[in-house]
């Protein structure tokens, strides 16, 4: 493990982008989604991404400054086209319209083609719930697991992700992949060298694996059985076939180097003031937080967690220690810094305190 600042890899990763074309303000915000994965203790959509998205760029598949056309505007309904520039720009774009047209009409529904892989849905999701308003997001993705009863990779992981305005709770937030574990998760224990738990994956051959390796050229499982399947299905139905953008087989993911992605997200955004008093859904958002937290222990747990609890609590502490970054990972910023000329993000110590070797410990989990 190697340890940085988070201004420090926000620097690097912003830095290098720009090498590579992307605007400074294009490029400052794929760093910050970055650096916020890693913060909230989600390293398998942090820095050790950069490197794919900088070869997408360099292969042509990204385009590096984003250009968005909107080709169909209804008022409340819209559709965004990404024109292949940044997934995390593309979003951030549709962000805006989307508290825009909810603020205007209650409602709004912003569907967005020609996009690309975003990183995290709830670093847009949790935007558009300070806004006051309850969001809803479905994406797709490339290929990960097979239909239920096949064996062969045909469906994305297609995550999803529901935010709301909290009160004093800030937001309470889901973001999930519809398989056992974002397919990231593998990639992440693939370069940490560990095994991964059994019910992840399969092999190439269909067979449960606990090898890294093998479950990135096998499949991932889908989550809860036929359900995860399903919900997957649905959530390209959402995200691609609805907006026009690609779907199925014809989505490519950010591990591929060439390729349009051809990513698809919907955006359905309900400003809370069109339906409910806001300090009413406050206080009523705080009495169900108060209720879930307050429900009687099982054996051997300390503490409910709200949705979306457990990532604010691992900013503020991993903010305060550094970040850390496996070594895998670490070789690829070396690899960016000697092809850019972009210094490398000043290392920190790593001082094995006991609230130290639980963020590693953490980390190592997630994986």
């Amino acid at each position: 493990m190697r340890r940085a600042s988070a201004a420090e890899l926000r620097r690097f990763a912003s830095s290098v982008s720009q090498s590579h074309g992307v605007p400074p303000d294009e490029a400052d915000l794929l760093a910050d989604t970055l650096v916020v994965a890693e913060l909230w203790g989600h390293a398998s959509h942090g820095m050790l991404r950069l490197p794919w998205y900088v070869d997408r760029i360099v292969s042509g598949a990204t385009e590096p400054a984003c250009h968005e056309s909107i080709p169909l505007d209804h008022g409340a309904v819209v559709v965004l086209d990404g024109n292949n520039g940044l997934g995390q720009v593309v979003s951030q774009r549709a962000v805006g319209v989307a508290i825009e047209r909810a603020r205007e009409h209650g409602i709004s529904a912003v569907g967005v083609r020609n996009s690309g892989h975003f990183g995290t849905a709830a670093y847009f999701t949790r935007q558009i719930a300070e806004a006051g308003c309850v969001s809803i997001l479905a994406t797709n993705a490339s290929p990960a697991m097979a239909p239920w009863g096949g064996r062969e990779k045909r469906i994305g992981t297609n995550p999803w992700s529901i935010a709301a305005p909290a009160g004093d709770a800030g937001v309470t937030v889901l973001d999930i992949a519809n398989t056992a574990v974002a397919r990231g998760k593998i990639y992440l224990a693939d370069e940490k060298n560990l095994p991964i738990p059994e019910g992840w994956a399969a092999d190439a051959d269909g067979a449960p694996t606990t090898d890294a390796k093998a479950a990135i050229d096998g499949l991932i499982l889908p989550m809860a059985g036929h359900k995860g399947y399903i919900i997957s299905f649905m959530m390209d139905v959402l995200a691609g076939v609805l907006t026009g953008s690609a779907f199925g087989r014809d989505v490519v993911g950010p591990y591929h180097q060439s390729g349009r992605s051809g990513v698809g997200h919907l955006f359905i955004t309900i400003d809370v003031a069109s339906m409910l008093d806001a300090d009413d859904f406050a206080a009523r958002m705080a009495r169900l937080i108060d209720e879930v937290k307050s429900t009687p222990l099982a054996a051997g747990v300390e503490e409910i967690f709200y949705p979306g609890e457990i990532e604010d609590r691992n900013a503020a502490r991993i903010e305060r220690q550094g970040i850390a970054v496996a070594d895998d990972t670490w070789t690829s910023l070396e690899e960016l810094a000697v092809r850019t000329g972009v210094p490398l993000p000043a290392e920190l110590p790593i001082e094995l305190t006991a609230e130290a070797a639980g963020t590693i410990a953490d980390s190592r989990e997630s994986a």
